[in-house]
């Protein structure tokens, strides 16, 4: 099927609509996932977490979708359970990458299906001339909220005090300043002790920077052992930070971040490291952190994230996504900005044009603005992009999709 004929189907379906005739369901025309391909932009980055791998799904329609995340290897997989599908079933497919396999994906996994999420989100936008935000019942918010994690602000400058980058964060229209507590030369001694007895001076300096009224955050990048955190948020609960990002690692958060807020005020924020909604459900339900970190596409891609929303709005919770790639805050946008609690954007780009994405962020003093472009409201320059993958045949090997008597997928 050919994209002029895709569209002319969709011509005539919506004219049926306006004669008065109700449209059955699923009366979009049917299509097939023929292949999806992956690249490595400019100068990538080499953290996993915050892969800017870029993913395309193709169409027989013509309609290509853009996501990103993951890897050549964890992509490979999950990709080719899609070849020949239908890309508007999302939630069926989700489920078929996530389940058709003996060992439920990990975290890097969980990431790559991720970005084939992101891009059959953007297909469905481009299918129905929608941007994805509208698609999920629109936007609450005029804009997203940010802060930014690296300091990259005009006017910021190398040997500036806390104070001073504070200011400049604020007066640049960001929500809040965030810094670290433990702002040291990679692969030096890190004393922990040390650290501690200087967080209060170097907190003091972000609030009178930010001002009475202002606001700030630290990340204490999982340093800390369980006592040193403890002692550490009530050494600074009087100088009323936004929150505590990350006080104890990751492995711990289960045991010791109940524990830690038994005994601390501040607000507490952490997740940025997480995969799905089964590793932090118990914490947000028992209100043991204030704010969630979970992003795209690690959790698993929008549909994941939305599930994700649901359960933090029912008790409360704020969303802080952690940062990522220029896609997946485009998405990001797209998706938390229907979400109705509080929600804050890690953000590094600064409103530059990136060289593989000639449209994709709408940023302004210091906010994340909607569009109304279709899908994720991103382009690509593909002459700006070096293709490490191509999957256009079906992966059988080993799976097995069981499903129920009415046709939903139940476990392997």
């Amino acid at each position: 099927m050919k994209r002029r004929t895709f569209l002319g189907s969709l011509a005539a379906t919506a004219i049926a609509g306006a004669a008065g005739v109700l449209p059955a369901f699923a009366t979009l025309p049917k299509m097939k996932i023929t292949r999806v391909r992956a690249y490595l932009p400019p100068n990538p980055n080499p953290l996993f977490n915050q892969s800017d791998v870029v993913v395309t799904i193709e169409t027989d329609a013509g309609i290509i979708g853009v996501g990103e995340g993951g890897a050549k290897d964890t992509l490979s997989q999950s990709a080719g359970r899609l070849i020949g599908r239908d890309p508007q079933y999302i939630e069926q497919l989700w489920q078929d990458m996530n389940r058709a396999f003996f060992y439920p994906a990990g975290r890097e996994k969980t990431d790559a299906i991720g970005a084939l999420d992101l891009a059959l989100w953007d297909i469905k936008g481009k299918v129905q001339g929608l941007p994805v935000h509208q698609l999920l019942g629109g936007m609450v918010r005029n804009y997203c909220e940010c802060y930014n994690t690296a300091g990259i602000i005009p006017g910021i400058n190398p040997g500036m005090s806390i104070k001073e980058r504070a200011r400049a964060t604020i007066e640049a229209g960001y929500r809040a300043f965030r810094f670290g507590a433990m702002d040291l030369p990679a692969n030096t001694t890190f004393n922990t002790r040390e650290r501690i007895t200087h967080l209060r001076d170097e907190c003091s300096e972000a609030r009178e920077g930010v001002g009475k009224d202002g606001d700030w955050v630290i990340d204490f990048h999982q340093r800390f052992d369980l006592a040193d955190a403890i002692r550490g948020c009530n050494e600074i609960e009087d100088l009323a930070p936004f929150f505590v990002e990350d006080p104890v690692r990751t492995e711990a958060f289960q045991q010791d971040i109940p524990i830690l807020r038994s005994k601390v005020n501040v607000p507490l924020a952490a997740g940025e490291e997480w995969g799905n909604r089964w590793d932090f459900n118990k914490l947000v339900e028992n209100h043991d952190i204030d704010f969630l970190r979970a992003t795209l596409p690690n959790v698993g891609g929008i549909t994941e994230m939305m599930k994700i929303a649901a359960i933090c709005e029912t008790h409360f919770v704020g969303i802080v996504p952690h940062f990522t790639g220029p896609i997946a805050t485009a998405a990001l946008v797209n998706s938390l900005g229907t979400f109705s609690a509080p929600v804050l954007m890690e953000y590094n780009y600064q409103g530059r044009t990136l060289p593989h994405l000639p449209v994709c962020l709408d940023f302004k003093n210091g906010k994340l603005y909607p569009n109304e472009r279709p899908g994720l409201g991103v382009e690509l320059d593909f002459n700006q992009l070096k293709q490490i993958a191509e999957i256009t045949e079906p992966v059988t090997a080993r799976a097995q999709t069981y499903f129920r008597p009415d046709g939903s997928i139940t476990n392997w």
